[in-house]
């Protein structure tokens, strides 16, 4: 004979149980809100690879941006930025450097090591796909209520402060 658990702890036990559940099922609606998100953001950085230099690979533009963000900067810092292998950031700066978009520079605190630098057309592409991609999303929170806008705000704050 199988026993209801639910049933002989009572209704509090069942409200316990179904808020659980719920919370189980809000909790996986946001999973597979963010799994829709991640993708379109792996494909906007594809995009904006693209409109960065045809072919460049994401990982180049995300090196590409890093650096017109930090400025100066040693590969070994990109490489642990990128979470990556300093030789494969070696191979992206190269690529970089072949497409006229970052120069290396030496490091005046140690004449053995180099700084990786954005040119001024590396820096004018990135500001030009940064301004494009802020006016598609201004666009595409338009229709937004304000009081919505700051509720996202707000509540990506709040994840990014638990993360």
């Amino acid at each position: 004979m199988s026993i209801d658990h639910d049933a002989q702890a009572g209704p509090a036990a069942a409200d316990d149980a179904a808020a659980g559940t719920a919370h189980d099922l809000a909790i996986g609606a946001v999973e597979e809100q963010f799994a829709l998100l991640i993708n379109r953001i792996r494909n906007g950085i594809r995009d904006r690879a693209e409109r960065i230099s045809p072919g460049l690979q994401p990982a180049g533009y995300k090196l590409l941006s890093m650096v017109s963000r930090s400025g100066a900067i040693r590969a070994g810092a990109l490489a642990e930025m990128l979470a990556t292998d300093k030789s494969a950031v070696s191979r992206l700066i190269h690529q970089l450097e072949e497409l006229g978009l970052v120069t290396r520079t030496p490091d005046p605190e140690d004449g053995r090591a180099s700084l990786v630098v954005a040119t001024a057309e590396g820096k004018r592409r990135m500001e030009s796909t940064k301004a494009s991609d802020q006016a598609m999303l201004y666009q595409q929170l338009s229709s937004w209520d304000e009081a919505e806008v700051r509720r996202l705000a707000e509540l990506l704050a709040k994840l990014n402060d638990t993360l």
